[in-house]
C-alpha cells in the first residue's frame, strides 16, 4: 500500500491555515479591538503583546500558500484568478498594518493616531478579505473541466461579505481573549466585558453560515442530515455551543488562559465543520485533492523539505513564544 500523497499535503496545507488563522488572527484582533480602546497606554500595552510575534506568525501564511502551488498546482492557479481582489486587498492590509505597526512607536506624537489609524485599518481590511475569500471558497468556483470561467466579480456574493463580517468578529475574540491572558488590571477588565457579546457574535455567526451553506448548496445539506452522517457529525455543533457558554463562564473568573484556550477549540470546531462540509473538494465544488493533484515525483520531492522545514518553525515558533510568555505591564515592552 503506497503513500497517499494527496492526503498528506492536504492535512499540511490544512494545518498551515489553521496554524496562521490561529496565531495570526489575535494579532488581527488586537487591531480590530483599537478603535474600541482609546487610552494610547493601553494601546501601546496590546500591541507590545504581540511585537515579538506578530511578523513571525505569517510565515504559516507563506507556508500554506508554497504548498499549495506545489503540491495542487491547478488549485493555486484556480484560486488565485477568481479571489484576485479579495486576496490583493487582504495583502495590502496586512502591508498597511505592518509598516503601521513600526511606525506608531517611531512617530512624532502628533502622527501617532494616524498610525493607529492605519493600524486598525489595515486589519479591519485583512481580516475582512479572508473572510470573503473563504465565503467565495464555500460557495464554489464555476468551472469548465479543468479552467475556471467564471467572472472576476464572481466571490461578490451577500454569503462572502457575511463571512467577511463573521471572520472580523472572530478574529475579534481571538484578540480580546489573547489580551485577557497577557494583560493585567483596568485593560484586561474591560477587554473580560468586551469579551462576552463577541462570543455571542462570532456563536451568532457560525449559527447563520452553518444553516446557510447547506442552504445554499443540496450536497452539502445531504452530508449533514442523511442518516447516520447526522449522529456522527452532532458532536460538532453541540461542542460550539457548550464552548460558548464555557468561555461565558470562565471570563467571570480570574482564570487568565482558560478563554484564550477555549476560543482556540471554538475556532477548531468551525474550522472542522467546514473540512466536513467540504472534503474531499480542493475546489469546490467538484474538483477533489486527487484530481488538482501534482504529479507524484514532485509531491515526493517537496515533502522531504517540507518535514525538514515544518520542525524547524514549529521550534522557533514554541521558543519565541516560551520566552516572551507571561503579563506585559503598562509602560513595558519589547520595542
Amino acid at each position: 500500500m503506497g503513500i497517499d500523497l494527496p492526503l498528506i499535503w492536504a492535512l499540511i496545507i490544512a494545518f498551515g491555515l489553521m496554524m496562521y488563522v490561529v496565531m495570526d488572527g489575535f494579532d488581527l484582533g488586537i487591531g480590530i479591538l483599537f478603535p474600541f480602546i482609546r487610552d494610547r497606554v493601553d494601546r501601546d500595552t496590546m500591541v507590545n503583546t504581540v511585537a515579538p510575534v506578530w511578523d513571525g506568525n505569517e510565515t504559516w501564511l507563506v507556508l500554506g500558500g508554497a504548498a499549495l502551488m506545489g503540491a495542487f498546482p491547478l488549485a493555486y492557479s484556480v484560486l488565485l484568478s477568481a479571489l484576485y481582489i479579495p486576496l490583493f486587498f487582504m495583502l495590502m492590509g496586512l502591508i498597511l498594518r505592518g509598516v503601521a505597526f513600526e511606525f506608531r512607536f517611531k512617530a512624532h506624537e502628533a502622527h501617532q493616531s494616524l498610525w493607529d489609524i492605519s493600524f486598525a485599518a489595515g486589519s479591519y481590511l485583512a481580516a475582512f478579505s479572508q473572510g470573503v475569500a473563504l465565503g467565495a471558497f464555500i460557495n464554489g468556483f464555476k468551472m469548465s473541466g479543468t479552467t475556471y470561467v467564471g467572472g472576476s466579480f464572481d466571490w461578490l456574493t451577500p454569503f462572502s461579505l457575511f463571512t467577511g463580517f463573521g471572520l472580523i468578529i472572530a478574529y475579534a475574540l481571538l484578540g480580546s481573549t489573547w489580551l485577557i491572558m497577557k494583560t493585567e488590571g483596568t485593560l484586561q477588565h474591560r477587554l473580560k466585558s468586551m469579551t462576552r457579546p463577541i462570543s455571542l457574535g462570532v456563536l451568532a455567526a457560525i449559527v447563520i453560515v452553518s444553516l446557510w451553506t447547506p442552504a445554499q448548496h443540496p450536497d452539502v445539506a445531504a452530508r449533514w442530515f442523511s442518516f447516520p452522517n447526522i449522529i456522527l457529525f452532532s458532536p460538532v455543533p453541540v461542542l460550539v455551543v457548550v464552548t460558548t457558554l464555557a468561555i461565558q463562564r470562565v471570563i467571570r473568573g480570574e482564570t487568565h488562559a482558560a478563554p484564550f484556550g477555549l476560543t482556540l477549540f471554538l475556532l477548531f470546531l468551525g474550522y472542522t465543520g467546514l473540512a466536513i462540509s467540504l472534503w474531499p473538494n480542493i475546489i469546490p465544488p467538484s474538483i477533489s485533492i486527487d484530481e488538482a493533484a501534482a504529479p507524484p515525483q514532485s509531491m515526493g520531492f517537496a515533502l522531504v523539505g517540507a518535514l525538514f522545514v515544518i520542525p524547524f518553525i514549529l521550534g522557533y515558533t514554541a521558543m519565541t513564544y516560551y520566552v516572551f510568555r507571561g503579563k506585559v505591564k503598562a509602560g513595558e515592552g519589547y520595542h
